[in-house]
């Protein structure tokens, strides 16, 4: 195929591929929150850091609806994103979860949608909070077992399951981090006057007075500022203290008011009380017009909380026997503020007077609140966020006896290619271990360990490239990743018959079924040379359609690729629809009569295989100056036709079978070592005709 033809179609493809769109993100609708939230009567909006909504049933937060791509940017095997809506219970288990959108049909043997959405389904239940196997053989924990044919796209939506809903955990108090050492004790509750709540640090005082303000003030000025307190009156004495734990709540608000302060709230939320006396309001007046409170606020480590109008409730005044107060306020912390109960945390307040010249000047004035050692209690800690690292090598340690069954068979493939010349002179034994290691091709690595690789592997490595390349992704399925270091290795020593050859599935299918159908008497049909090559042009076109679709047209991608039937014949053994399976068997029919007829003529992976077979360091197949000149022999018992009759070899099209190596020498099949035996016989039977004629009778 000219160069310039190759190029024009690549556009015209890839501009096709372009027009795609991608599909939208399915909303939260009714359906969805039923789904992965039962129970869930409404939804609050999607806020915090990370994003999630507050699921509600009639009157309190039961958990959170997330998104796992808004949460921790979840990608799949394809290295496009995998979006899966996951309900997480404040108790850390797992209300449902749905897979919303993903790329990863092309890169399943076999595997469609449904079985996807039943795998990610399946969650539903899991306690964050255990440590969880991320492995194909986890369903002995009560966690759904990796999708067989689809084991690195599944055990990645296991991980963004779990990685996210930890990250939401986390970020709501649901779960303290690993590490953290406890949580608030709610339910503790003993009678405790002020003087013993202060003392005990569980509320806290900041007092000032004018002229502490005033110097605060000037200082930033570097003049003179006024404020509406005089520089020896009381401008605020501010007390905090965290209410929602009883002991402190309780003691403070009474038992009435307590309680209706904690019925609405759920297990993660909390409120702070904050009371003063003074010349200076905390609240002032612009959260009427804002909705937030602008001169006080709450910090913690680098968050900060702006205290919101529709958390605030108003108290005329504490419990009996408590200080009276000229201003108090109760604020309603949400768990999806990401407020840490437990943590330290201080509040800051701000300050406003004016220079001369007219001009606000602006002061921050804050103080710390520790909750009481006494009000804290161990709990268990949600395990640390999945590692892909550690995720790839478990799968390597279940996978133990295959990766060891795998590497002695590449490590005898090897030695069998780097003696080539040595077994050629003894072709019966060779024949028996090419024969036997087919065998093994199609038994144990593709019917058994279905790491029968595709094309399909192909455009996920170029996805992963375009779209931020991980090593880990690819370590997830060893077998596949073993072969494919293998087989770019040989690319380089060899070419690309090694794989096509030797180690796929398929094409030792074909060749054993092309032996039987020999010894059946089955008559084959062999393609001139000409039609040969024309026919072999064709699964170049199909490997350019099938890379511009993968670019975008994920569902064309699909059935394009089907035009391999290796998840018919091999992974999936003919468990499919009729289509496929004829489809399957019709190319094996064929393959009885043309050897390898698939292989030759439309097979995508090999024509991608041969383009970087090019780069070959070196020539292992020998030939002489008669090949082709003076003899057709090779050519002529060549299984796939990739000796030219000029006899060079083309190493886009040779499988390494070494059937033109044993034939090479083969004294009694080799024209020219045929002629120079029947010389050396001659030469000897007339040396031995005149020896006997000298010795006479």
């Amino acid at each position: 195929m000219p160069v310039r033809s190759v190029l024009v179609c690549i556009w015209m493809l890839l501009a096709l591929a372009g027009a795609a769109t991608a599909s939208a993100r399915e909303t939260v609708s009714p359906e969805l929150l039923a789904d992965v939230f039962p129970g869930a009567a409404r939804l609050g909006p999607i806020e915090g850091n990370p994003p999630a909504a507050t699921a509600y049933d009639a009157a309190r937060a039961i958990g959170f609806l997330f998104f796992s791509h808004d949460v921790i940017g979840s990608i799949g095997f394809s290295g496009k994103p995998v979006d899966i809506a996951i309900g997480l219970r404040l108790d850390g288990t797992i209300a449902g979860a749905r897979l919303i959108e993903h790329h990863e049909p092309i890169l399943i043997l076999g595997i469609g949608d449904p079985v996807l959405h039943r795998f990610v389904a399946a969650h539903r239940g899991i306690d964050i909070r255990a440590p969880v196997t991320v492995s194909r053989a986890a369903a002995r924990d009560g966690v759904p077992d990796a999708v067989s044919g689809a084991t690195v796209s599944s055990l990645l939506m296991r991980e963004a399951i779990l990685r996210a809903s930890r990250a939401i955990a986390r970020s709501r108090g649901i779960v303290v981090p690993a590490g953290a050492q406890s949580v608030v004790d709610r339910d503790r509750f003993e009678r405790r006057e002020w003087p013993a709540l202060r003392a005990e640090g569980a509320v806290a005082q900041m007092r000032l007075i004018g002229s502490d303000v005033l110097q605060r003030l000037e200082q930033g000025a570097g003049g003179p500022v006024s404020v509406t307190a005089p520089r020896d009156s009381l401008f605020i004495d501010l007390y905090a203290a965290l209410a929602t734990p009883a002991m402190i709540g309780r003691n403070l608000l009474g038992d009435r008011i307590y309680a209706d302060l904690v019925s609405p709230l759920g297990d993660a939320d909390h409120a702070v009380l904050l009371a003063a006396n003074g010349l200076y309001s905390f609240k002032g007046t612009g959260f009427a017009r804002s909705g937030t409170f602008d001169r006080v606020q709450i910090v913690q480590a680098d968050r900060t909380l702006r205290l919101q109008a529709s958390g605030h409730r108003r108290i005329e005044s504490l419990a009996p026997g408590m200080p009276s107060f000229r201003e108090i306020g109760l604020f309603v912390l949400p768990a999806a503020s990401g407020f840490d109960a437990a943590a330290p945390w201080r509040v800051e307040l701000l300050v406003e007077g004016q220079r001369d010249d007219g001009r606000p000047q602006y002061a921050n004035f804050a103080f710390e609140y520790r909750l009481p050692p006494g009000l804290l209690r161990r709990a268990a800690a949600v395990p640390d966020a999945i590692d892909p690292s550690a995720l790839w090598q478990q799968v390597w340690r279940d996978r133990a006896v295959r990766i060891a069954i795998l590497t002695a068979a590449l490590v005898l493939l090897t030695v069998l290619l780097f003696m080539q010349d040595r077994l050629a002179h003894h072709s019966r034994l060779f024949r028996r271990l090419r024969f036997g290691f087919l065998v093994f091709t199609l038994v144990w690595l593709g019917w058994y360990a279905a790491a029968q690789v595709s094309v399909v592997n192909i455009l996920t490595f170029t996805q992963a490239l375009l779209t931020g390349f991980r090593w880990d992704f690819f370590l997830l399925d060893p077998l596949v990743f073993l072969l494919w270091t293998f087989v770019a290795v040989a690319l380089l020593f060899w070419g690309r018959g090694v794989f096509c050859g030797w180690l796929c599935p398929f094409g030792a299918l074909q060749e054993l079924l092309h032996r039987l159908g020999r010894a059946l008497k089955i008559r084959t049909f062999r393609p001139s040379f000409v039609l040969h090559e024309r026919l072999a042009a064709v699964k170049y076109a199909v490997f350019l359609l099938v890379f511009a679709l993968s670019l975008n047209l994920t569902d064309l991608a699909l059935a394009t690729v089907e035009v391999e039937p290796f998840k018919t014949a091999v992974a999936r053994r003919f468990d499919r629809p009729w289509p496929f399976v004829f489809y399957a068997l019709a190319l094996l029919a064929v393959g009885l009569v043309v050897e390898r007829a698939f292989c030759r003529y439309l097979c995508p992976l090999g024509a991608a295989l041969a383009i970087p077979a090019r780069l070959r360091l070196f020539e292992w197949l020998k030939r002489k100056k008669q090949c082709g000149a003076e003899c057709q022999v090779c050519a002529s018992r060549c299984p796939v036709q990739a000796i030219h009759p000029d006899g060079h070899i083309n190493p886009n099209e040779c499988i390494h079978c070494f059937n033109c190596q044993m034939l090479y020498y083969d004294a009694t099949t080799c024209p020219p070592l045929k002629a120079r035996r029947e010389r050396r016989e001659a030469r000897s039977a007339a040396l031995a005709q005149r020896q006997g004629a000298l010795q006479g009778p």
